[in-house]
């Protein structure tokens, strides 16, 4: 069956769907460069109030644990007011939390700021995320991975203007004026989004991957087995991945290539430089990539394939850092099989529980994120350690190998026996 065909039979236009999956799209591109552009800001607030740059980063921590562990209410809220009452009024947080930071003459104002911006951009993300998998039933990978890619390759759209009206007129001004302009997007965009009618959208039959008929609530959802396996697996891959794509600077000057000029693809810039903006790259692109994997190979299955590549990658990356093309090609393999979780894992959950509670449910997941960037400082202890990088790489392997296993001896057979218990929906029955 056509994509059309399927489309008329849930009974929403052709240009509605894909019209609100590009609104989310925009909503997270205005909110990225609130984690992806923070760097740019250290060094200019740090020369003009001299609070020393340990401080200053408590900021961004504020903003992840924020954004991270309030998601769990912001997808209750969301479930119930609708996506646009909640992301619009997150729109004016982000936009007040950057005019906060463009004045803030003190660190409990800056840290003020960054609560405000992590209150505001949670729920635009889990709205964005949650109304995707709803218009796309049949094609959660793929709504979920294209929505979540304007988050994680966004700020590429927007960090020149960034960095150039900051050498340009300050700090401040870019705090004032970017802040407005991507908080009154946000809040324009919210004024078109909707999540859809029962009669708009319905469980897909043409869908490989089994999908719940009925909704589970919050409640349930955390006494069930399938959660917590999926819980633990995002802890373990999203450490393991953020604890090497973390210390690339650092490793890169051990390796004492950081410098090096590389040339690629008729572009030539210092090798660090080259792996982080090809590591944007591939992060951006792994997230729809993997989610339309997912969409026909089985969530399992391509969680497998994903994490085992994730953990070769880092091992290799390990052998061969020395060379400087062989650590940006390695770096960009390391991030674009690291960033997919945030695809597979809310497609995964949607799938699993229905989609009445989506943005509730994932929100709880999503706090694995928050949990995973809490563990990645003991990176920095087993360095301090044995003195080299190969204890923090080979644990970040194992821990996606860990995770890989588990996909497929654990997530799936669990997954199986709770959907046969109460019926799903799937072109072929899940394999043991």
């Amino acid at each position: 069956m056509t994509p059309r065909a399927l489309e008329a039979r849930a009974g929403a236009p052709h240009w509605t769907r894909w019209g609100q999956l590009a609104l989310g799209i925009i909503c997270l591109v205005m909110i990225a460069n609130l984690q992806y552009g923070w760097t740019l800001f250290i060094d200019p607030i740090d020369q003009k109030h001299h609070w020393g740059r340990a401080a200053i980063q408590v900021a961004f921590t504020i903003f992840v644990m924020t954004e991270t562990y309030l998601q769990p209410v912001g997808g209750y809220l969301i479930d119930r007011l609708g996506p646009r009452v909640m992301v619009c009024a997150s729109g004016a947080m982000v936009a007040l939390a950057w005019a906060i930071n463009s004045v803030a003459d003190s660190l409990a104002l800056l840290y003020l700021g960054a609560f405000i911006a992590g209150f505001g951009a949670g729920p635009i993300f889990g709205a964005t995320i949650g109304n995707a998998l709803k218009w796309f039933p049949e094609r959660r990978g793929l709504a979920a991975g294209l929505t979540s890619a304007g988050f994680g390759a966004g700020s590429a759209l927007t960090v020149v203007p960034l960095a150039n009206m900051i050498q340009a007129r300050g700090y401040e001004a870019a705090y004032l004026w970017f802040g407005l302009a991507q908080g009154l997007v946000i809040m324009l965009a919210a004024l078109l989004l909707r999540a859809p009618q029962p009669t708009e959208v319905k469980l897909s039959a043409t869908s490989s991957c089994a999908q719940h008929r009925r909704d589970y609530a919050p409640s349930e959802t955390l006494r069930s087995s399938p959660f917590w396996f999926m819980y633990a697996m995002f802890v373990m891959v999203g450490t393991g991945g953020l604890m090497v794509t973390a210390q690339l600077a650092p490793v890169a000057r051990d390796f004492a290539i950081d410098t090096a000029e590389v040339s690629m693809l008729g572009v030539t810039m210092p090798a660090l430089s080259f792996a982080l903006a090809m590591g944007l790259v591939g992060n951006g692109l792994s997230r729809p990539f993997f989610g339309w994997l997912s969409d026909f190979a089985d969530r399992e299955n391509t969680m497998f394939i994903a994490f085992l590549l994730e953990g070769f990658s880092i091992l290799a990356l390990l052998l061969f850092a020395n060379s400087p093309y062989l650590f940006v090609l390695l770096s960009g393999l390391v991030f674009f099989a690291w960033g997919e979780i945030f695809a597979l894992f809310p497609a995964t959950c949607a799938d699993t529980y229905g989609r009445r509670f989506i943005n509730t449910n994932y929100g709880m997941l999503y706090t694995a994120k928050g949990t995973a960037a809490l563990l990645v400082p003991f990176g920095n202890v087993l360095m301090s350690a044995t003195g080299s990088w190969t204890m923090v790489f080979a644990l970040a392997s194992v821990l996606n190998f860990g995770a890989a296993i588990l996909a497929l001896i654990a997530l799936k057979p669990a997954r199986l026996r709770m959907l046969e218990k109460e019926g799903f929906l799937a072109t072929e029955p899940m394999t043991r």
